[in-house]
């Protein structure tokens, strides 16, 4: 039977708006991003909010469903375990724009081994380890480290880590005005000894404790370890900055993302502190690497926006650091290792998100609190990098911590480094005492 066409148009618009198969809800629903690798935590989720909703919307939400962790900072969003209709709720929220599984981090390397009117000088310490003499020479093989007298001065280096071994409690010029304490910390606790002949000359402090481990002490020394070198007297790159511990792994160097981020938005609040009483920087160093992690990335990118440079280790897996975060994180100063010959460590991590390398095989440091020890990992790479930043954010010329990363890429040293893989800089880092 032959129809007319009209009636054949008139049909057409109920074709179109007969229903698919699909059900509507999906394809409102907020995107659930899998955890890439590391190990899961069953059941717990990191929900982040879309910019431009108010406080209250996800104050009202994170209570409804619960949430052990609200994000109010940079990075809005909450972090709970949640049951699988909570999810589904979660998920159906037009301000949530994603959530991802939390997963265990772990420390990058496994886990044994702005104006400054301070008067300049050019200072050198003979017989440095080799490591620091690198940071100040184009070529291998110096054994004096110079440095400019400011040495990062006026400036805070927070160790994001296992702790350092310290006898002080938080140093009021490094601390944020506005930020509410994590529940398992008290700011008035007790902490471990360390004389001022074991490295730090009384600069270094305690922050704050994320580990959930309730001992505030650095139970593995691996904290302690980076302080030196990120400020240490004697083994350190900015040997006047203020060390400030904030603990996010426990002894066996393992902890969390939600809460490696609710302490990135504790480095967030220092944009807070009134101008004099940090004027000339805030450096940070994260020993953490995990799988990749969207909502670990943004937090990183939000705290260097707000004014903290970011120094991360690339990991130690040997692969690409892309698939890992914090390092493949935009903002992040992402530091490769190298060894004292100029060669690539065999271990490090490397590609296109790396941005600068630095020694890391065989650094003198001390590990628990006394005694000097031998090291090798991305970390200390990382940890050179952060003691590069508050070395420069101290000195007159006032770097920014945003343009922080590519200034160090300026003056690096250029093409000297062997073994450096195809799409990867060859870019050995330099303090530039002589510019």
């Amino acid at each position: 039977m032959l129809f007319p066409a009209a009636f054949l148009l008139a049909l057409l618009p109920a074709a179109f708006a007969a229903p698919s198969n699909e059900p509507p809800s999906l394809e409102k629903r907020a995107p659930l991003i899998q955890a890439r690798g590391g190990k899961v935590v069953p059941g717990k989720y990191i929900v982040k909010f879309r910019d431009g909703y108010a406080d209250s919307t996800l104050t009202t939400a994170a209570g409804k469903h619960k949430a052990n962790h609200v994000y109010k900072s940079a990075f809005k969003g909450f972090a709970g375990v949640f049951s699988a209709a909570s999810l589904e709720e979660i998920r159906k929220l037009p301000e949530v724009e994603y959530v991802e599984e939390d997963a265990v981090i772990t420390i990058a390397d496994g886990f044994n081994t702005k104006t400054n009117t301070a008067p300049r000088a050019i200072v050198s310490q003979l017989n440095a380890p080799w490591n620091l003499a690198r940071l100040s020479s184009h070529n291998p093989g110096s054994s004096t480290y110079k440095y400019d007298s400011t040495a990062g001065s006026g400036t805070c280096s927070y160790i994001v880590d296992t702790g350092i071994t310290t006898t002080l409690a938080i140093s009021s010029s490094c601390q944020p005005t506005q930020f509410q304490w994590h529940p398992t910390y008290s700011p008035n606790s007790p902490v471990p000894l360390l004389t001022k002949q074991q490295g730090f000359s009384g600069r270094a402090v305690f922050g704050a404790n994320f580990a959930n481990d309730g001992n505030i002490a650095d139970g593995s020394g691996h904290g302690t370890s980076m302080a030196a070198i990120v400020g240490g007297t004697t083994l350190g790159v900015a040997k006047l900055t203020k060390l400030v511990a904030v603990k996010i792994f426990d002894a066996s160097g393992s902890g969390t993302k939600y809460l490696l981020i609710f302490f990135l938005l504790y480095l967030t609040a220092l944009s807070h502190i009134p101008p004099a009483a940090v004027n000339a920087g805030v450096s940070a160093v994260i020993a953490a690497s995990g799988s990749f992690s969207s909502a670990l990335n943004a937090a990183v990118n939000s705290m260097v926006a707000n004014g903290v440079f970011t120094a991360a280790a690339a990991g130690s897996d040997g692969t690409n650091v892309g698939n890992y975060s914090p390092g493949s994180a935009a903002s992040t100063c992402t530091a490769g290792a190298t060894t004292s010959s100029d060669a690539v460590a065999s271990y490090s991590n490397y590609g296109p998100l790396l941005d600068i390398w630095a020694p890391g095989t065989s650094i003198t440091t001390i590990f628990g609190g006394t005694t000097t020890t031998v090291v090798s990992g991305t970390t200390y790479a990382a940890a050179h990098i952060a003691g590069l930043g508050a070395y420069l954010l101290g000195l007159p010329s006032s770097q920014t911590a945003q343009g922080l990363c590519a200034y160090i890429q300026s003056i690096a040293t250029v093409g000297v480094l062997t073994g450096v893989g195809s799409a990867t800089v060859n870019l050995l880092a330099y303090n530039g005492w002589d510019l």
